[in-house]
């Protein structure tokens, strides 16, 4: 018996358990964890039950009415959350490979609602037998642990990894929409603002995004001390610009992000020469395994084609192709 528990220890684990394992440690609930797997308690348990005896050493402390994770649970916690990820990723990308051609991307949500899927149609006009999926979500996603192509990421030079192509900067200026601006007092200079209601990101001045701010624009023009008649705070730049729109006040937008509401007179610049230049710029990475799949490649020549129109919107300089050639 004992020789066949060490000659247990010493194999490679099985991964069927591992499933079980992850999704008991995340609820750190058996019962829950069962009704994702769409199995019974006691099948959940016999699993991990399996898995103690092939590690060697318990993996959850349990009580009465729920379980904790032991050091030697959360140690191979770790590891199962980085893996079963890269394997179900790779899995889709075999699966699509052998099935319809498609992209899959990840960006942030504003940016994918103000920029990228208004354009989507005519990629998809031009292009009707590629698939195109995309996650739009406010935390970097690692592209080398999901299945996703391509990410557009938002943040300075410095932040972005090596091989990451820049799209576009932004600067930043105030707009409004225009029966708000001929409903109210004339804005001649920065100080007149503070006439209307600003709107602003709630967090943008306890995150990285404070040179977005109100206070930095208006510092920068030596109004330091300046406020608003009223504030109106939102999470995310779509919903700013969305109230702009509905004339509730005065929104220091993102250049990028409004050019088309800007073209087609929805909202105005203000004092359109008060800008203030943003450190900020939009980047294009492409995930290694994909980089030489001709849909995707074709895709990132589609977005270069629409992000040098953008530039010329909104004034951007020259398309420097990399971060290495940022100084």
């Amino acid at each position: 018996m004992q020789h066949s528990q060490t000659h247990l220890r010493s194999r490679p684990v099985g991964a069927g358990y591992l499933r079980a394992f992850e999704a008991v440690a995340r609820h750190l609930n058996f019962r829950a964890a069962a009704e994702e797997m769409a199995l019974t308690q006691s099948a959940v348990s016999r699993q991990i039950q399996s898995l103690e005896d092939e590690v060697g050493v318990p993996l959850f402390l349990r009580h009465t009415r729920a379980v904790e994770l032991t050091t030697a649970g959360a140690q191979l916690l770790l590891a199962v959350q980085q893996a079963l990820p890269r394997i179900d990723g790779a899995v889709r990308q075999i699966r699509q490979s052998a099935g319809r051609r498609s992209v899959s991307l990840t960006t942030f949500a504003s940016f994918a609602s103000m920029w990228l899927i208004p354009r989507l149609e005519a990629y998809q006009r031009e292009n009707p037998d590629v698939d195109i999926r995309i996650d739009a979500s406010d935390t970097a996603v690692d592209l080398d642990i999901t299945d996703n192509d391509i990410a557009l990421r938002y943040g300075p030079a410095g932040n972005m990894p090596t091989g990451a192509r820049r799209l576009f900067g932004e600067s930043l200026t105030p707009v409004a929409s225009p029966w708000l601006i001929k409903s109210s007092p004339a804005i001649r200079e920065p100080r007149d603002v503070a006439g209307f209601t600003l709107i602003e990101a709630g967090d943008a001045n306890r995150t990285h995004l404070e040179w977005l701010t109100w206070l930095r624009w208006f510092e920068s023009h030596g109004l330091s001390k300046a406020q608003p008649r009223r504030w109106l705070y939102f999470n995310y730049a779509y919903q700013m610009v969305q109230a702009a729109l509905a004339g509730q006040g005065v929104v220091l937008a993102r250049s990028t992000l409004i050019a088309e509401s800007l073209a087609n007179g929805d909202l105005v610049e203000v004092l359109p020469r008060h800008r203030l230049d943003s450190p900020m710029a939009y980047w294009l990475i492409v995930a290694p395994r994909s980089v030489q799949r001709p849909e995707v490649r074709d895709f990132c020549d589609w977005l270069h084609t629409q992000a040098h129109a953008t530039r010329e919107a909104i004034g951007d300089g020259p398309d420097l192709d990399t971060v290495d050639n940022i100084d």
